[in-house]
């Protein structure tokens, strides 16, 4: 409907109620048409938002680059990575970038402590450009919460060529209560700049997406930090009552009434 075709909206209220729409989500609606085309501001818009998410894809981790040198030397933060030697290996073949290579599992026994009641670690995922925005603030809400509720917090480090999966070996090796992988998610045309966290209750191999559990959408548009950081502990501790995460877990808070 638009003003003129015989609807009720009159034209002087389309401009407001365009404002609210818009105001409530990110889409791209009502943008307009020239015969059966985009405009052309709203065509480049679009190429600019589809390079935008091809970059943050592409582009290969920079511990420097990302977090800087004294967010580096001030976490103690280092670099281990997955069996995926190239970005086209991590791509064409998913299950590479779900175990670690042989010399980052020795790496990771010898710099991390283990049975911690959290352990973090921070995977690139299918966004580096998720990771460098949003990383550099959650890390350190995270940490000085859980620091505050009196739990351990393990050594974090950052994890190249990052899938999901490879928590269930973050759980073999390190053996933590709740490890969580903060993880670049897939872009879209919104925004490239989309953290997930997934969480996961003494992870250890053979488990699967049921398993686990996921605050989605971190950046500005979406799940904000303060309330990224609240979801994400809430999630740990209702883990470490329950003794389960994932789907378990939501029969467990279903059968409590929560």
């Amino acid at each position: 409907m638009s003003p003129g075709d015989g609807g009720s909206i009159l034209a002087g209220d389309w401009p407001e109620l365009e404002r609210k729409i818009r105001g409530r989500t990110p889409a791209r609606l009502l943008q307009g048409r020239i015969g059966s085309s985009y405009r052309t501001p709203t065509q480049l818009d679009l190429r600019e938002a589809h390079a935008a998410a091809r970059d943050a894809v592409r582009t290969e981790l920079d511990m420097e680059k990302q977090f800087g040198q004294d967010m580096i030397k001030q976490w103690g933060l280092f670099e281990v990575s997955s069996q995926a030697r190239t970005k086209d290996d991590y791509l064409l073949q998913p299950n590479l970038g779900r175990r670690f290579s042989e010399p980052s599992q020795e790496e990771l026994r010898q710099r991390c402590s283990k049975g911690n009641d959290l352990q973090v670690a921070i995977g690139d995922g299918l966004s580096v450009t998720a990771v460098s925005a949003q990383v550099p603030t959650l890390l350190p809400a995270l940490c000085a919460r859980s620091a505050a509720l009196g739990w351990s917090v393990g050594q974090t480090f950052v994890i190249r060529h990052c899938r999901v999966g490879i928590l269930n070996q973050i759980g073999e090796i390190l053996m933590p209560t709740v490890a969580v992988l903060l993880i670049g998610e897939r872009p879209g045309l919104a925004t490239p700049e989309s953290l997930s966290a997934y969480l996961a209750y003494r992870p250890h191999l053979g488990q699967t997406d049921a398993d686990r559990n996921l605050v989605s959408n971190i950046h500005a548009r979406g799940t904000g930090m303060t309330e990224a950081v609240e979801r994400i502990l809430n999630l740990a501790e209702q883990m470490r009552k329950a003794k389960c995460s994932g789907v378990p877990l939501a029969v467990e808070r279903t059968r409590l009434g929560e």
